[in-house]
């Protein structure tokens, strides 16, 4: 599998806010990393994602090249909910053994998620940094 954890922070963009409210990315810099990476900024204690899993989550997606926030479930006002066989290959790689209760961060590189093409707000080859809340998992 593609994802790493990184133990060199500063490659991952400083986020804050306390746990269950919508967190503050602050923006990227330097050169993205080539690599899917992810951190958990608060570990969860409970049932844990599988690659075929359907997750309920809350979270903010924001481009690495601009700092911009191009989709809040938070801003919405309602959790989404995925089945990790229908995301890109970054989110289902990124959230494949995150517990119910975990903050995860997870940085994911165009090959990972819309590639040349891009998707609405987000540019093509654009790497992608989102904070997720994983609430469920069934």
């Amino acid at each position: 599998m593609a994802t790493s954890s990184s133990s060199n922070a500063a490659t991952f963009p400083a986020v804050s806010g306390a746990a269950g409210a919508e967190p503050v990315i602050a923006p990227p810099t330097g050169t993205p990393p080539s690599e899917l990476l992810t951190r958990d900024l608060i570990v969860g204690s409970g049932p844990a994602a599988r690659a075929e899993s359907t997750v309920t989550v809350n979270y903010v997606g924001l481009s690495w090249s601009d700092g911009a926030i191009f989709d809040s479930s938070w801003k919405r006002g309602t959790p989404a909910e995925f089945s990790l066989t229908q995301v890109i290959s970054g989110w289902a790689q990124g959230l494949t053994g995150a517990q119910v209760g975990t903050r995860r961060e997870i940085i994911i590189p165009p090959a990972l998620g819309y590639g040349e093409a891009g998707q609405g707000a987000i540019k093509p080859n654009e790497t992608l940094v989102f904070v997720v809340d994983i609430l469920g998992v069934k």
